[in-house]
């Protein structure tokens, strides 16, 4: 099988050598594709000088779901029957990669979410706003496409070359990882989780903390009330 690794990545030139070489060191015929999404620093240079992924340097700054629908993009022109998103930051782990891998692979998934929360994946605790946000989410896409998923925010899933091709045209921009899980469940995906540990970041700091994990949690709120409201793109 051909398999894309899909790292965006903004402003993670402190991180983003080791991700790229944690991922080569788990399995060398996984290609990697780093997409630096406008950073302001070192980033698409670091990658590249690893010699290990090819990168796109996108233009500017068009936040994570643009970057990573560039990843679709490009795993679908380049006919991967599997592409999986892993952060640039330092926060995954690539020894759990087969982990995502697997259930795509035995066809007993069409995505599959790397869970830091269910059957108690290596026991994170994020900030008390984030983890209540998270909850909601979980609730609220429960409610939505009737399939509990206990980490909508996780950036570590897998997707085999249905959902490549269907998210190469309809990622969702703002919000994509609690959106994504609602279009997938609305247009009939099959999706699992798999439990997994998450480190804390290596360097950097994220972009979503403090009163902003609030602020971001109504706003996606409002997003997947909208996003409830679009027809199915595949039809029965």
């Amino acid at each position: 099988m051909k398999i894309l690794a899909i790292v965006p990545s903004f402003n993670e030139e402190e991180n983003v050598e080791n991700v790229i070489k944690s991922i080569r060191d788990s399995n060398p015929l996984i290609d990697i594709l780093v997409v630096n999404d406008g950073s302001g620093d070192r980033t698409g240079d670091v990658a590249r000088s690893s010699g290990i992924a090819q990168v796109v340097n996108l233009p500017c700054n068009l936040g994570i779901g643009g970057a990573v629908q560039t990843g679709f993009r490009f795993a679908k022109r380049g006919n991967y029957d599997i592409a999986f998103q892993f952060d640039g930051d330092g926060q995954h782990i690539a020894s759990e990669i087969d982990k995502i891998l697997a259930p795509v692979k035995d066809n007993r998934a069409d995505v599959v979410i790397g869970s830091r929360f269910c059957e108690n994946g290596g026991g994170y605790r994020p900030a008390l706003l984030r983890r209540l946000g998270i909850k909601v989410f979980e609730i609220v896409n429960l409610l939505l496409v009737g399939q509990r998923i206990t980490d909508n925010t996780s950036g570590f899933r897998a997707y085999n070359r249905k959902a490549i091709g269907f998210l190469a045209r309809n990622y969702p921009m703002d919000y994509p990882e609690p959106e994504a899980v609602l279009i997938l469940g609305k247009n009939g995906f099959r999706m699992k989780e798999v439990p997994v540990q998450m480190r804390e970041r290596a360097g950097g700091r994220s972009s979503i903390s403090g009163a902003g994990s609030l602020y971001y949690m109504i706003k996606v709120l409002l997003a997947l009330i909208v996003c409830c409201t679009r027809p199915r793109e595949i039809k029965e």
